[in-house]
């Protein structure tokens, strides 16, 4: 079919005069990175009648541009991206004046790449700091207008360098300053409004030192949008044009639109405010990243692994460690924490974690079609038992469902909404334990009331006695988002004040006895950590065995019945906090155990243990093996991460 100008942008006639649209014809624009961003500007141009163009890229499409980038497909990959645009641009208007620069924009060649463009629209990666300082400074001498639009999560942020305006340089004040400091100034420059921050799934994806971050599709389109959409206003001279220091944010996730002036740049007083805490969130990122930041997993064993590692365990202690001596044989070695940690009463919290483990693998396992065999050595003792786990090729085995949601479930401590559990919701919930364990509700205003008053006064137990000192001193890691080994204390759903109060007082024993004393030092924590959250959920629910519970594999069968009801609660979008002190005082006053050299810690666990039968029943009290509350809510924004899998094939725990 022959190609025809005036049919081919006749539907933008309208919206621009049939003047407007030759004057765009005979545009030529320059366009630096033919990216996610740069493509779709390329595209976007062309569709809109604009028939000459500057391109410049050296790279090659790979596989993992297919998310994003206009020219990514499978018959593109590992060709040239300046080749591969043209010929897309092409195939839209086979008459434009197309320039091709295949080395990308450098020094040499810059002048041609600039030289008889009309405006310059910029695709560069975000981290090409050189190139883009060189480009935008060469546009500001030439008074050609230069547009950026970045791409970032699910929305678009634009600034506009005009002729005789402020400059990037100007704005952005990078001049000088080291990689990661030019990243952290682009992107607060971009987007002040940092409307797109709170819906950051993964932080150990943005990672500034490595010069790596997430990117969407969606976000590279509406930056298309919005880069054609002033290319027409600034070619056609009409519209009104937003220049630096004004800039523009839209984010299509949160619905919200942001004009944003910051004059004098990065200057600005409040920008440097923002600044100095951006740096301390990127550094807490940079934790986050720093801990993924291993070379990935080859084997498959490796791969069930890595994900096997993200079971849930007390205070994120991960009681295990790993070897494969054969590609179908895994061997987990455990170990418990109850010589030093008064919450692991004979190893059981520790055995119920690594059954969640062995679930997590099992699930694991079944997405690459095979089936976990697990089978513990009868001559490991129970404080360090080892399991030998068979990985059997089964071609009936579908992938679990409950595959895609091993590294989303966390703990979330902070009040949940109030909001009934739905009929479906409970089924769901407790089809997920199995036939052996059932589910104990606590749903009703009353009973959460109740169940809000025992963690209150398990709490006072928890926070007063110096065995509990002893393992919140050391499970905390101070100051962090995101911790591999600890809980951060961003995690543990304190105010920062209160925290910060906590974390002088944790200093020593005789703070805390002398803040209990005369301070009322509990009081806060209790309303903060316990009563509140308490109160603030849809229910608090203990899972209970239909059973005795008798040796360590039946704790270890609690585990994986745990797992998959947490694993369903987070498919069915609800958090979960676990609330395990009411059960385990209760269980030492079961069995008249001393855990503390407080005179009255045993009687004040008899009271916990008496107010619990009250609440669930004397039998399900003693068939107890997990207590927690649940209910709709956001995801934590800071959680416990997992120590990288390559050192968790460290000797096992002597």
């Amino acid at each position: 079919m022959q190609f025809d100008y005036a049919a081919a942008f006749s539907r933008n006639i309208g919206w621009v005069t049939e003047s407007e649209q030759q004057i765009l014809r005979s545009k030529r624009v320059a366009i630096a990175g033919m990216g996610g961003a740069g493509g779709a500007h390329l595209l976007a141009l062309t569709r809109l009648g604009i028939s000459g163009f500057h391109i410049a890229d050296f790279d090659t499409f790979e596989i993992h541009n297919l998310n994003r980038q206009a020219g990514a497909s499978l018959s593109h990959l590992n060709r040239p991206k300046v080749e591969v645009m043209a010929e897309l641009a092409r195939d839209i208007n086979p008459e434009l004046a197309l320039t091709l620069f295949p080395q990308g924009v450098t020094a040499a060649n810059l002048r041609e790449f600039l030289t008889g463009v009309d405006l310059y629209v910029d695709g560069l990666d975000f981290f090409a700091f050189a190139a883009r300082e060189m480009v935008f400074a060469a546009c500001a001498e030439m008074g050609i207008p230069a547009i950026t639009v970045a791409p970032l999560g699910m929305s678009a942020a634009l600034l506009n360098f005009m002729p005789g305006k402020m400059t990037l340089e100007q704005y952005m004040r990078v001049a000088g300053q080291p990689a990661s400091e030019k990243a952290l100034r682009f992107l607060l420059g971009l987007a002040p409004a940092l409307l797109h921050q709170g819906y950051l799934a993964d932080p150990s994806r943005v990672d500034f030192a490595n010069q790596r971050a997430p990117s969407t599709g969606m976000a590279c389109q509406i930056c298309a949008g919005i880069a054609g959409s002033e290319a027409l206003k600034i070619l056609l001279r009409r519209g009104k044009v937003y220049a630096a220091p004004y800039g523009v944010h839209f984010d299509a996730y949160t619905n919200r639109l942001k004009i944003t002036w910051r004059p004098w740049g990065n200057r600005n007083p409040i920008q440097r405010i923002v600044l100095s805490i951006a740096r301390r969130r990127i550094a807490n990122m940079g934790q986050a990243a720093a801990a993924e930041n291993t070379l990935p997993p080859t084997t498959v064993a490796e791969q069930i692994l890595d994900l096997a590692r993200w079971a849930p365990s007390g205070d994120n202690t991960q009681p295990w460690r790993f070897e494969v001596p054969a590609e179908d044989h895994i061997v987990v070695h455990g170990f418990d924490t109850r010589e030093h940690c008064v919450y692991d009463l004979d190893g059981h919290a520790s055995h119920i974690a690594i059954g969640a483990m062995l679930e997590t693998l099992r699930i694991a396992a079944s997405n690459h079609g095979l089936r976990a065999e697990i089978q513990r050595r009868p001559e490991s003792i129970e404080p360090k038992p080892i399991f030998d786990v068979r990985l059997r090729p089964d071609s009936s085995l579908a992938r679990d469902p409950l595959f895609a949601y091993i590294k989303i479930r966390s703990v979330q401590r902070r009040p949940l909404s109030r909001r009934r559990l739905s009929l479906n919701e409970k089924a769901a919930l407790e089809g997920s334990v199995g036939t052996f364990y059932s589910i104990v509700w606590l749903e009703q205003s009353v009973e959460k009331w109740q169940a809000a008053k025992l963690l209150w006064d398990s709490a006072q137990l928890r926070l007063t006695i110096r065995e509990g000192y002893e393992v919140h001193k050391s499970i905390i890691d101070w100051g962090k988002r995101f911790s591999t080994d600890k809980v951060p204390d961003q995690a543990i759903g304190m105010d920062p004040i209160a925290l910060k109060i906590m974390r002088w007082v944790l200093g020593s024993w005789k703070r805390v006895q002398f803040f209990n004393k005369f301070l009322a030092g509990t009081f806060i924590p209790r309303l903060q950590l316990d009563l509140l959250p308490a109160l603030g959920c849809a229910a608090h629910f203990t899972l209970v065995s239909r059973q005795p519970i008798d040796n360590i594999d039946d704790y270890i069968s609690a585990g994986a019945a745990l797992q998959r009801f947490w694993l369903t609660a987070t498919e069915l979008g609800l958090q979960l906090q676990p609330e395990m002190t009411p059960l385990i005082f209760s269980r030492y006053a079961r069995n008249g155990r001393t855990f503390s050299t407080a005179p009255s810690a045993l009687s004040h666990a008899s009271r916990l243990n008496q107010r619990f039968d009250r609440l669930i029943g004397t039998t399900d009290n003693q068939s107890a093996v997990f207590f927690g509350r649940l209910g709709h809510g956001k995801a934590p924004t800071s959680r416990s991460l997992r120590i990288p899998l390559p050192y968790l094939f460290a000797n096992p725990i002597d």
